[in-house]
Protein backbone atom coordinates (compact mmCIF):
# COMPACT_ATOMS: atom_id res chain seq x y z
CA UNK A 1 0.00 0.00 0.00
CA UNK A 2 1.55 3.45 -1.01
CA UNK A 3 2.47 5.79 2.10
CA UNK A 4 -0.03 8.21 1.01
CA UNK A 5 -2.92 5.59 1.29
CA UNK A 6 -1.91 4.67 4.89
CA UNK A 7 -2.20 8.53 5.55
CA UNK A 8 -5.48 8.80 4.26
CA UNK A 9 -6.19 5.53 6.39
CA UNK A 10 -4.96 6.66 9.59
CA UNK A 11 -6.72 10.18 8.79
CA UNK A 12 -9.99 8.44 8.51
CA UNK A 13 -9.79 6.23 11.44
CA UNK A 14 -8.39 9.38 13.67
CA UNK A 15 -11.68 11.55 12.57
CA UNK A 16 -14.19 8.72 12.89
CA UNK A 17 -12.23 8.27 16.74
CA UNK A 18 -12.29 12.15 17.81
CA UNK A 19 -16.10 12.59 15.40
CA UNK A 20 -14.34 15.64 13.69
CA UNK A 21 -15.03 15.77 9.89
CA UNK A 22 -12.71 15.90 7.14
CA UNK A 23 -12.44 18.42 3.95
CA UNK A 24 -10.86 16.05 1.19
CA UNK A 25 -9.47 18.48 -0.96
CA UNK A 26 -7.49 18.43 -4.30
CA UNK A 27 -5.80 21.78 -5.41
CA UNK A 28 -8.64 24.09 -4.59
CA UNK A 29 -9.98 25.14 -7.78
CA UNK A 30 -13.63 24.19 -7.47
CA UNK A 31 -13.57 25.14 -3.91
CA UNK A 32 -16.30 27.58 -4.26
CA UNK A 33 -18.89 24.84 -5.75
CA UNK A 34 -21.17 23.39 -3.50
CA UNK A 35 -22.38 25.13 0.64
CA UNK A 36 -19.79 26.17 1.81
CA UNK A 37 -20.25 24.17 5.58
CA UNK A 38 -19.32 26.67 8.23
CA UNK A 39 -20.96 25.04 11.43
CA UNK A 40 -18.58 22.23 11.22
CA UNK A 41 -14.67 22.49 12.35
CA UNK A 42 -13.18 20.43 9.58
CA UNK A 43 -9.65 18.56 9.32
CA UNK A 44 -8.19 19.11 5.47
CA UNK A 45 -7.46 16.04 3.94
CA UNK A 46 -4.69 16.89 1.27
CA UNK A 47 -4.93 13.93 -1.56
CA UNK A 48 -2.61 16.15 -4.17
CA UNK A 49 0.11 14.02 -2.78
CA UNK A 50 -1.69 10.93 -4.40
CA UNK A 51 -0.86 11.19 -8.09
CA UNK A 52 -0.09 9.77 -11.29
CA UNK A 53 -0.88 7.44 -14.53
CA UNK A 54 -1.57 3.72 -13.45
CA UNK A 55 -2.12 2.60 -16.53
CA UNK A 56 -2.76 3.67 -20.44
CA UNK A 57 -4.17 1.63 -22.89
CA UNK A 58 -4.39 3.81 -26.04
CA UNK A 59 -5.79 1.66 -28.34
CA UNK A 60 -8.82 0.35 -25.74
CA UNK A 61 -9.64 3.89 -25.55
CA UNK A 62 -8.64 3.72 -21.48
CA UNK A 63 -6.74 5.65 -18.42
CA UNK A 64 -6.56 5.05 -14.92
CA UNK A 65 -4.89 7.86 -13.03
CA UNK A 66 -4.86 8.56 -9.08
CA UNK A 67 -7.20 11.42 -7.59
CA UNK A 68 -4.46 13.99 -7.35
CA UNK A 69 -3.36 13.63 -10.90
CA UNK A 70 -3.31 17.17 -12.43
CA UNK A 71 -5.52 17.36 -15.42
CA UNK A 72 -3.79 19.14 -17.61
CA UNK A 73 -0.70 16.63 -16.76
CA UNK A 74 -3.21 13.73 -18.18
CA UNK A 75 -4.73 15.75 -20.89
CA UNK A 76 -0.94 16.09 -22.18
CA UNK A 77 -0.42 12.49 -22.15
CA UNK A 78 -3.39 11.83 -23.94
CA UNK A 79 -2.84 14.41 -26.46
CA UNK A 80 0.74 12.48 -27.52
CA UNK A 81 -1.74 9.94 -28.53
CA UNK A 82 -4.58 12.02 -29.88
CA UNK A 83 -6.94 11.52 -27.64
CA UNK A 84 -9.11 13.32 -24.91
CA UNK A 85 -11.56 13.47 -22.43
CA UNK A 86 -14.50 13.80 -24.68
CA UNK A 87 -16.68 15.36 -21.82
CA UNK A 88 -14.37 18.51 -21.47
CA UNK A 89 -13.84 18.88 -18.25
CA UNK A 90 -13.46 22.67 -16.30
CA UNK A 91 -10.22 23.31 -14.91
CA UNK A 92 -11.27 26.43 -12.83
CA UNK A 93 -7.34 26.06 -12.11
CA UNK A 94 -3.88 25.12 -13.94
CA UNK A 95 -3.70 22.78 -10.57
CA UNK A 96 -7.10 20.94 -11.50
CA UNK A 97 -7.15 17.29 -10.28
CA UNK A 98 -8.99 14.07 -11.66
CA UNK A 99 -10.34 13.92 -8.14
CA UNK A 100 -11.88 17.45 -8.41
CA UNK A 101 -12.90 16.56 -11.79
CA UNK A 102 -15.13 13.44 -11.04
CA UNK A 103 -15.98 14.68 -7.38
CA UNK A 104 -17.88 17.54 -8.69
CA UNK A 105 -19.41 15.90 -11.74
CA UNK A 106 -18.92 18.68 -14.23
CA UNK A 107 -18.41 18.74 -17.94
CA UNK A 108 -17.72 21.31 -20.57
CA UNK A 109 -19.47 22.38 -24.29
CA UNK A 110 -19.40 19.21 -25.45
CA UNK A 111 -21.26 17.16 -22.83
CA UNK A 112 -24.40 17.03 -24.85
CA UNK A 113 -23.06 15.82 -27.57
CA UNK A 114 -20.22 13.62 -26.19
CA UNK A 115 -22.08 12.31 -22.32
CA UNK A 116 -21.02 13.73 -19.08
CA UNK A 117 -18.49 13.01 -17.09
CA UNK A 118 -19.98 10.22 -15.46
CA UNK A 119 -20.74 8.15 -18.84
CA UNK A 120 -16.76 7.84 -19.46
CA UNK A 121 -15.94 6.77 -15.61
CA UNK A 122 -15.25 2.64 -15.88
CA UNK A 123 -14.03 2.27 -12.31
CA UNK A 124 -12.99 3.58 -9.40
CA UNK A 125 -11.13 2.84 -6.07
CA UNK A 126 -11.84 4.52 -2.82
CA UNK A 127 -11.60 5.05 0.64
CA UNK A 128 -14.88 4.83 2.41
CA UNK A 129 -15.71 5.59 6.13
CA UNK A 130 -14.27 3.31 7.77
CA UNK A 131 -11.09 3.08 6.19
CA UNK A 132 -12.03 0.23 3.45
CA UNK A 133 -10.40 0.12 0.23
CA UNK A 134 -12.78 -0.45 -2.29
CA UNK A 135 -12.89 -1.14 -5.72
CA UNK A 136 -15.93 -0.84 -8.23
CA UNK A 137 -16.31 -1.22 -11.74
CA UNK A 138 -13.31 -2.40 -14.32
CA UNK A 139 -10.72 -1.01 -16.64
CA UNK A 140 -12.29 -1.93 -19.48
CA UNK A 141 -15.90 -0.94 -21.21
CA UNK A 142 -17.39 -4.81 -21.36
CA UNK A 143 -17.07 -4.55 -17.53
CA UNK A 144 -19.50 -1.69 -16.74
CA UNK A 145 -22.59 -3.48 -17.57
CA UNK A 146 -25.33 -3.75 -14.59
CA UNK A 147 -25.37 -1.12 -11.52
CA UNK A 148 -21.97 0.84 -11.36
CA UNK A 149 -21.25 2.13 -7.92
CA UNK A 150 -18.36 4.12 -9.84
CA UNK A 151 -20.42 6.05 -11.17
CA UNK A 152 -21.75 7.05 -8.01
CA UNK A 153 -18.82 9.47 -7.45
CA UNK A 154 -19.33 11.30 -10.24
CA UNK A 155 -21.03 14.21 -8.71
CA UNK A 156 -20.82 13.03 -5.00
CA UNK A 157 -18.87 15.54 -3.73
CA UNK A 158 -16.49 13.77 -2.01
CA UNK A 159 -19.57 12.85 0.26
CA UNK A 160 -19.47 9.26 -0.30
CA UNK A 161 -15.10 8.45 -0.10
CA UNK A 162 -11.77 9.38 -0.76
CA UNK A 163 -11.14 8.84 -4.56
CA UNK A 164 -8.18 7.19 -5.01
CA UNK A 165 -7.84 6.42 -9.05
CA UNK A 166 -10.31 6.72 -11.54
CA UNK A 167 -10.56 4.58 -14.91
CA UNK A 168 -11.72 6.34 -17.48
CA UNK A 169 -12.86 5.76 -21.46
CA UNK A 170 -11.32 8.14 -23.55
CA UNK A 171 -12.31 9.15 -27.17
CA UNK A 172 -9.76 10.57 -30.58
CA UNK A 173 -9.35 13.94 -31.13
CA UNK A 174 -11.71 14.40 -34.12
CA UNK A 175 -9.60 15.13 -37.66
CA UNK A 176 -11.21 18.52 -38.13
CA UNK A 177 -13.13 21.16 -35.93
CA UNK A 178 -14.41 24.45 -37.05
CA UNK A 179 -16.55 26.81 -34.84
CA UNK A 180 -19.46 28.93 -37.00
CA UNK A 181 -21.18 32.43 -36.05
CA UNK A 182 -24.43 33.62 -36.91
CA UNK A 183 -26.80 36.53 -35.57
CA UNK A 184 -30.07 35.47 -34.64
CA UNK A 185 -32.92 36.30 -31.76
CA UNK A 186 -33.00 33.84 -28.70
CA UNK A 187 -36.13 32.13 -29.46
CA UNK A 188 -34.97 31.93 -33.12
CA UNK A 189 -31.23 30.10 -31.68
CA UNK A 190 -33.51 27.63 -29.20
CA UNK A 191 -35.35 26.50 -32.30
CA UNK A 192 -32.49 25.89 -34.35
CA UNK A 193 -30.73 24.30 -31.54
CA UNK A 194 -33.91 22.01 -31.27
CA UNK A 195 -34.40 21.17 -34.95
CA UNK A 196 -30.43 20.47 -35.20
CA UNK A 197 -30.38 17.80 -32.23
CA UNK A 198 -33.15 15.60 -33.99
CA UNK A 199 -30.57 15.29 -37.00
CA UNK A 200 -27.28 13.55 -37.69
CA UNK A 201 -25.08 16.13 -37.53
CA UNK A 202 -21.72 16.11 -36.13
CA UNK A 203 -22.30 19.00 -33.89
CA UNK A 204 -19.84 18.85 -30.92
CA UNK A 205 -20.93 22.33 -28.82
CA UNK A 206 -23.58 25.19 -28.97
CA UNK A 207 -23.63 28.45 -27.12
CA UNK A 208 -26.23 31.50 -27.25
CA UNK A 209 -25.03 34.63 -26.01
CA UNK A 210 -25.75 38.02 -26.77
CA UNK A 211 -27.40 37.89 -29.97
CA UNK A 212 -25.27 35.10 -31.75
CA UNK A 213 -25.01 31.83 -31.91
CA UNK A 214 -21.83 29.89 -32.06
CA UNK A 215 -21.32 26.40 -32.94
CA UNK A 216 -18.77 24.16 -33.20
CA UNK A 217 -18.56 20.74 -35.70
CA UNK A 218 -16.09 18.50 -35.32
CA UNK A 219 -15.31 15.24 -37.53
CA UNK A 220 -14.06 14.14 -40.52
CA UNK A 221 -13.13 16.88 -43.23
CA UNK A 222 -16.23 15.68 -45.60
CA UNK A 223 -18.42 15.34 -42.73
CA UNK A 224 -17.62 19.00 -41.40
CA UNK A 225 -17.26 20.58 -44.51
CA UNK A 226 -20.62 19.36 -45.63
CA UNK A 227 -22.38 20.27 -42.14
CA UNK A 228 -21.18 23.79 -42.65
CA UNK A 229 -22.85 24.06 -46.06
CA UNK A 230 -25.65 23.26 -44.54
CA UNK A 231 -25.75 25.28 -41.36
CA UNK A 232 -24.38 28.46 -43.17
CA UNK A 233 -22.68 31.46 -40.52
CA UNK A 234 -19.36 32.45 -41.07
CA UNK A 235 -16.25 30.58 -39.16
CA UNK A 236 -14.82 32.80 -36.58
CA UNK A 237 -11.33 32.83 -35.72
CA UNK A 238 -9.66 31.52 -32.87
CA UNK A 239 -12.68 29.17 -32.06
CA UNK A 240 -10.34 26.62 -29.83
CA UNK A 241 -9.97 29.83 -27.55
CA UNK A 242 -13.76 30.98 -27.66
CA UNK A 243 -14.84 27.26 -26.39
CA UNK A 244 -12.03 27.19 -23.58
CA UNK A 245 -13.74 30.80 -21.95
CA UNK A 246 -16.94 29.02 -21.98
CA UNK A 247 -15.63 25.51 -20.54
CA UNK A 248 -12.97 28.06 -17.60
CA UNK A 249 -15.53 30.52 -17.75
CA UNK A 250 -13.22 33.49 -18.36
CA UNK A 251 -15.72 35.10 -21.09
CA UNK A 252 -17.21 38.29 -20.41
CA UNK A 253 -20.04 36.95 -19.37
CA UNK A 254 -19.35 35.06 -16.48
CA UNK A 255 -18.16 38.75 -14.53
CA UNK A 256 -21.28 40.17 -15.00
CA UNK A 257 -23.36 39.40 -12.28
CA UNK A 258 -22.92 39.25 -8.23
CA UNK A 259 -24.38 35.50 -8.40
CA UNK A 260 -23.99 32.60 -11.52
CA UNK A 261 -26.98 30.31 -11.67
CA UNK A 262 -26.34 27.46 -13.29
CA UNK A 263 -29.96 26.04 -14.89
CA UNK A 264 -30.59 22.37 -16.29
CA UNK A 265 -33.94 22.16 -17.92
CA UNK A 266 -35.45 21.15 -20.88
CA UNK A 267 -34.07 22.39 -24.40
CA UNK A 268 -36.68 23.42 -26.20
CA UNK A 269 -37.76 26.06 -22.94
CA UNK A 270 -38.46 28.64 -24.52
CA UNK A 271 -36.61 32.21 -23.46
CA UNK A 272 -36.50 32.49 -19.67
CA UNK A 273 -38.08 35.95 -18.60
CA UNK A 274 -35.26 36.51 -15.71
CA UNK A 275 -33.48 39.37 -14.95
CA UNK A 276 -29.58 39.62 -15.40
CA UNK A 277 -28.18 38.50 -18.18
CA UNK A 278 -28.33 34.73 -19.50
CA UNK A 279 -25.72 32.28 -22.07
CA UNK A 280 -27.27 29.38 -23.25
CA UNK A 281 -25.24 26.19 -23.94
CA UNK A 282 -26.01 22.11 -24.95
CA UNK A 283 -28.46 22.67 -27.42
CA UNK A 284 -31.11 24.81 -25.12
CA UNK A 285 -30.63 22.33 -22.12
CA UNK A 286 -27.70 25.05 -19.89
CA UNK A 287 -29.02 28.15 -19.11
CA UNK A 288 -26.69 29.99 -17.44
CA UNK A 289 -28.24 33.32 -15.29
CA UNK A 290 -25.58 36.01 -14.01
CA UNK A 291 -27.86 37.90 -12.19
CA UNK A 292 -27.55 40.48 -8.83
CA UNK A 293 -28.28 39.05 -5.10
CA UNK A 294 -31.53 41.10 -4.79
CA UNK A 295 -33.27 38.32 -7.32
CA UNK A 296 -34.95 36.09 -5.72
CA UNK A 297 -33.76 32.69 -5.24
CA UNK A 298 -37.47 30.92 -5.66
CA UNK A 299 -38.26 32.77 -8.50
CA UNK A 300 -35.43 30.84 -9.97
CA UNK A 301 -35.85 27.82 -9.11
CA UNK A 302 -39.53 27.75 -9.62
CA UNK A 303 -38.84 28.46 -13.39
CA UNK A 304 -36.37 25.97 -13.63
CA UNK A 305 -38.95 23.31 -12.41
CA UNK A 306 -41.58 24.81 -14.36
CA UNK A 307 -39.06 23.95 -17.35
CA UNK A 308 -38.43 20.30 -16.28
CA UNK A 309 -35.32 20.65 -14.36
CA UNK A 310 -33.16 22.27 -11.81
CA UNK A 311 -31.30 25.42 -10.50
CA UNK A 312 -27.88 25.29 -8.63
CA UNK A 313 -26.34 28.70 -7.59
CA UNK A 314 -22.89 28.11 -8.79
CA UNK A 315 -21.20 30.95 -7.94
CA UNK A 316 -21.60 34.29 -5.63
CA UNK A 317 -22.36 34.89 -1.99
CA UNK A 318 -24.15 31.53 -0.69
CA UNK A 319 -23.99 32.32 3.19
CA UNK A 320 -28.43 32.21 3.44
CA UNK A 321 -28.95 30.37 0.39
CA UNK A 322 -28.48 26.53 -0.73
CA UNK A 323 -26.34 25.64 -3.73
CA UNK A 324 -28.29 22.86 -5.00
CA UNK A 325 -31.90 22.46 -5.88
CA UNK A 326 -33.89 20.53 -2.74
CA UNK A 327 -34.64 17.42 -3.54
CA UNK A 328 -37.69 15.43 -3.29
CA UNK A 329 -38.72 13.32 -0.13
CA UNK A 330 -37.67 10.23 -2.32
CA UNK A 331 -34.51 11.33 -2.85
CA UNK A 332 -33.20 12.58 -0.23
CA UNK A 333 -33.85 9.29 1.41
CA UNK A 334 -31.88 7.48 -0.91
CA UNK A 335 -29.10 9.84 -0.68
CA UNK A 336 -29.49 9.51 2.78
CA UNK A 337 -29.27 5.77 2.19
CA UNK A 338 -26.34 6.04 0.29
CA UNK A 339 -24.02 8.24 2.82
CA UNK A 340 -25.29 5.69 5.53
CA UNK A 341 -24.00 2.88 3.55
CA UNK A 342 -20.35 4.78 2.63
CA UNK A 343 -20.00 7.08 5.54
CA UNK A 344 -21.82 6.13 8.21
CA UNK A 345 -20.14 8.39 11.08
CA UNK A 346 -20.48 11.22 8.25
CA UNK A 347 -17.26 12.45 8.13
CA UNK A 348 -16.61 13.13 4.84
CA UNK A 349 -17.20 17.08 3.64
CA UNK A 350 -20.43 16.87 6.13
CA UNK A 351 -22.88 19.87 4.56
CA UNK A 352 -21.12 20.25 1.47
CA UNK A 353 -24.43 18.84 -1.11
CA UNK A 354 -26.86 19.29 1.67
CA UNK A 355 -27.20 20.28 5.65
CA UNK A 356 -29.09 16.77 6.09
CA UNK A 357 -25.93 14.97 5.47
Amino acid sequence: MPDSIEHFVHAIGTAVKNKRPLSIRGSGSKHFYGNQATKHTYDTLDVTTHSGIVNYEPSELVVTARAGTRLADLEAILLEHHQMLAFEPPHFGKNATLGGCIATGLSGPRRPYAGAARDFVLGARILDGRGDDLHFGGQVMKNVAGYDVSRLMAGAMGTLGVLLEVSLKVLPIPPMEITLGMSMKEAEAIDKMHQWASKPLPISATCFYDGNLFVRVSGAESAVQATRTRLGGEEINQGKLFWQSIREHTHTFFSSGTRLWRLSIKSSTLPLLLPGQQLIEWGGALRWLAADKDLNEKIIRLQAEAAGGHATLFYGEKSSLQAFHPLSPHMMTLHQRLKQKFDPAKIFNPGRMYPEY
